[in-house]
């Protein structure tokens, strides 16, 4: 799910109960043209703790970051979306690490 703010800023849930947990993203986005807009935002990714260090109460710890640039062509009537998506995977010093690529999305605007 995505929450495009008016001043810019965009939020994106994860909303993935699995593991690893992964945090919700958070961004940027502007208009390109009519319809058009992109978006970057990224997130932190994890990993678990050594198995003995779940009994202490440890959990997922920090393993990198990933980075989306989202291009978004919104529908005519506003109420869906296609994109091209490209992520980088980072690693916990910044550096690209393996797992990045391109892909195709596609939303519908949530209503009653």
């Amino acid at each position: 799910m995505y929450v495009f703010h008016d001043d810019g800023t965009l939020t994106e849930s994860s909303n993935y109960d699995a593991a690893p947990p992964v945090p919700p993203a958070y961004g940027v986005w502007r208009t390109i043209r009519p319809n058009e807009f992109e978006a970057r935002y990224e997130f932190y990714a994890t990993s678990p703790s050594a198995p003995d260090a779940f009994k202490s109460g440890a959990g997922w710890i920090p393993s990198g970051r990933g980075v989306l640039t989202e291009r978004i062509r919104l529908s005519d009537d506003g109420g869906s979306f296609t994109s091209t998506i490209q992520y980088q995977a980072l690693d916990r010093a910044g550096k690209p690490a393996e797992g990045g690529g391109i892909a195709k999305g596609r939303g519908t605007k949530m209503r009653f």
